[in-house]
């Protein structure tokens, strides 16, 4: 067959099939074709209605010319049948789509003059069998049928595909219609040479003579998806695989990158092209493989992930005894991550990011998020990372990643080029492939302002927009973020207070909870500590069943993560909502908690902090399965919050640190290091007393001015010359 590896020309099907060798295949594909006939008219359920027969009537009607068909529904009808659907599919679902068509006509007769004529009828495959992984599908597979899940990280634009073709000669002008065309990312190769016979006589035409008629091309539409492996699924130190999925007509546009699916398809193989290499030898019999889906399931909106995770009616029954028992929340805090010791307030605030808060759809067109953001912020060993490790592995969806190997693209969304097609697409960062979930970015601190920048649409909104090389979408990021980080000098400084925190107050604004971790010293603490420590080292091969009654394991604690969250949505009540009200107001005025820290802190106090309240109880809720927050809940989202996000912005503030007590003499502060730093340009050398006298002239007086020099020469601004009063000013 001339031109059979001609590169660019694609082939994908019939590796083996139920017609070879059969002397009798027209008579065989009849017997199948009249099977699928019988089993659309026939099957039913045991209410005596033909299901499939009734659905075809429904979706011809609304226009909709497709059709999900069961592959259980077939087995339990003629296993035969059902069998050759899943080992020779490439045959058997034209018959099935074929036989659909003439059950359809005959249903809907008599039609308007307008339909008179039969549609087209598509067959979609579902199957409730076991998923394979990407790293399992081997070549035994070719030409079969298999089911898969997995992340879809870009999509192709809807690109047209000829199922039929008409060619015409250059020379003689001859016309070839109706020439059929294979499914999937099949090529279709012109001959070489033309031999029509024309009144006796054959024309001498030109070599390669043939050219494509497009009027006379009948095309579906086409698109093609890129589908990678679950992040939980991918080994530890492995890259994650991609398969690329071919789909058409009524399968196009039902899904967008971000989206977690199970497919059912053909695994198919194409051939390389080989485009900078004019050998048409090479790679010859080397082919790559891709899916051509037959059906699509797609996880549900709602609730992200959550129906992805199975569990038996027994299960379920366990959930709720558990829920209804009274210390479930301590059991919860004591399940997370056991090897870690104290932590407390830690663990209750991953433990309320897991379940999270209920999402509401507001009437005017608006969401409010149910997910909870949580940022630890302190010195270095207090086993930060391993709490967000351990988050990670209970959450239904989790990502991890690090700061500084984090770019604003690899968090959001970025536009590629597609080497095939040369056409912009869209391939989703962490934040879209934990839709549903949680994220953990360790080294939050690492990572560069302007990465930052970049979610903080991801953080409030839970959703990225993108407006590059043409294209204008916005994704969905339903995300938890939990986040950690160093303080500026590596160790929490009580003196240096605010310079401690390098952060933006607008992406302070969005963390709910915000906690500062101070490695103290404290001889009783640290023999308690370093005693649990060896323990967790001398019995590193116990399971966490084994340890300590009450604890919940692993897998249980995600099942039950992931029922609570696709069952449960509490709401708040008019007596919890008041007392929310309460707090808030005595938060947002320091004069009313005698504290006037919180009005000059870097962390602002706005209505985000009362909607994180609300968020918080919400969650405390939903690990009872409570339809409504309680007040017990309220309580302790204040106490959760009062130990986190207030107490952070109490010991984030500079006034306390500098002997300033009362807003005036803060504003006096201000304004002094204002004109210091006006006066006293950055790389110039100046003398203290020239200083003070320059300032004293101002209308300051000098006891303030020192402590403001102090308090520069502390945070590093200003360097002291040795055995002089010398000052250098350095940023």
């Amino acid at each position: 067959m001339d031109g059979f590896d001609d590169p660019g020309v694609y082939y994908s099907d019939n590796l083996s099939s139920f017609q070879d060798g059969n002397e009798n295949s027209l008579m065989n594909l009849t017997a199948i074709k009249r099977k699928f006939r019988d089993f659309l008219k026939q099957y039913h359920e045991g209410n005596l209605i033909p299901k499939y027969r009734e659905m075809l009537k429904s979706q011809y009607n609304s226009g909709q010319y497709f059709i999900e068909v069961s592959l259980e529904d077939l087995s339990s009808y003629d296993e035969d049948l059902a069998t050759k659907v899943s080992r020779y599919p490439i045959d058997s679902l034209p018959l099935f789509e074929d036989a659909a068509k003439e059950i359809g006509d005959e249903i809907t007769r008599p039609r308007p003059p307008d339909q008179e004529e039969p549609q087209d009828f598509q067959v979609l495959i579902r199957s409730d069998g076991q998923c394979l992984s990407l790293r399992d599908l081997k070549s035994e597979y070719i030409s079969r049928l298999v089911k898969l899940n997995g992340i879809v990280i870009a999509a192709s634009n809807v690109r047209a595909k000829a199922t039929s073709i008409a060619i015409q000669c250059r020379g003689c002008r001859e016309v070839i219609s109706n020439l059929n065309i294979k499914p999937g990312l099949e090529g279709f190769i012109l001959p070489r040479k033309c031999n029509m016979d024309q009144n006796g006589r054959v024309l001498k035409c030109p070599l390669d003579p043939y050219f494509i008629i497009p009027d006379k091309c009948n095309c579906i539409d086409f698109q093609i998806l890129k589908l990678q492996e679950t992040p939980e699924s991918v080994p530890q130190g492995e890259m994650p695989r991609h398969l690329q999925l071919y789909c058409d007509r009524y399968l196009c546009e039902r899904i967008v990158p971000g989206n977690r699916v199970t497919i059912t398809g053909i695994y198919s193989i194409k051939k390389v092209a080989n485009v900078k290499n004019n050998d048409r030898r090479t790679n010859v019999g080397v082919r790559n493989p891709y899916v051509r889906i037959v059906g699509i399931q797609v996880q549900s909106e709602n609730f992200g992930h959550n129906a992805v995770i199975p569990y038996t009616p027994e299960e379920e029954e366990y959930f709720r005894n558990l829920a209804s028992s009274p210390n479930i929340y301590e059991r919860i805090v004591k399940s997370i991550a056991p090897s870690v010791y104290g932590c407390d307030d830690m663990k209750k605030a991953i433990a309320c990011l897991l379940f999270s808060g209920s999402r509401k759809k507001l009437p005017d067109g608006l969401n409010r998020r149910g997910d909870i953001n949580v940022l630890f912020l302190g010195d270095p060993g207090t086993a930060k990372s391993q709490l967000l490790k351990f988050a990670e592995k209970v959450a239904p969806i989790g990502v991890y990643t690090s700061g500084k190997g984090s770019s604003a693209a690899g968090l959001t969304a970025s536009v590629i080029r597609d080497p095939a097609s040369r056409n912009f697409i869209m391939e989703g960062g962490a934040m879209v492939l934990a839709d549903g979930g949680c994220v953990c970015i360790d080294e939050f601190d690492k990572m560069r302002e302007d990465d930052r920048v970049a979610i903080h649409e991801a953080m409030e909104q839970q959703t990225i927009s993108i407006a590059k090389a043409g294209i204008t979408t916005t994704l969905n990021s339903r995300c938890a973020v939990l986040a950690a980080a160093n303080s500026v000098f590596g160790r929490w400084d009580d003196v240096r207070g605010d310079q401690n925190i390098d952060f933006m107050p607008t992406i302070l604004a969005r963390f709910d909870m915000i906690f500062v971790i101070k490695d103290e010293h404290n001889e009783r603490k640290d023999a308690t500590l370093a005693k649990h420590v060896m323990d967790v080292h001398m019995n590193a091969q116990t399971t966490i069943e084994d340890n300590v009654e009450g604890e919940l394991s692993l897998n249980t604690l995600k099942k039950y993560i992931s029922y609570c969250r696709s069952k449960c949505g509490p709401r708040l009540g008019k007596e919890a909502g008041a007392k929310l009200v309460e707090t808030y107001v005595k938060m947002r005025n320091p004069e009313d908690m005698d504290d006037t820290q919180i009005r000059k802190s870097t962390i602002p106090l706005t209505v985000r902090q009362l909607e994180a309240m609300v968020r918080i109880s919400e969650s405390l809720a939903k690990m009872e399965l409570k339809p409504f927050v309680e007040d017990k809940h309220v309580e302790e989202a204040k106490r959760l919050f009062l130990v986190s996000t207030l107490s952070a912005a109490k010991s984030g503030d500079l006034a306390g640190a500098e002997g300033f007590t009362t807003e005036a003499e803060h504003d006096q502060l201000i304004s002094i290091e204002r004109q210091i730093k006006r006066r006293f340009i950055v790389g110039s050398t100046r003398h203290e007393k020239a200083i003070i006298e320059d300032l004293s002239n101002q209308g300051f007086s000098e006891a303030p001015v020192r402590k403001v020099l102090q308090c520069m020469v502390l945070r590093g601004d200003i360097q002291p010359r040795p055995q002089s009063k010398l000052l250098h000013r350095v940023k």
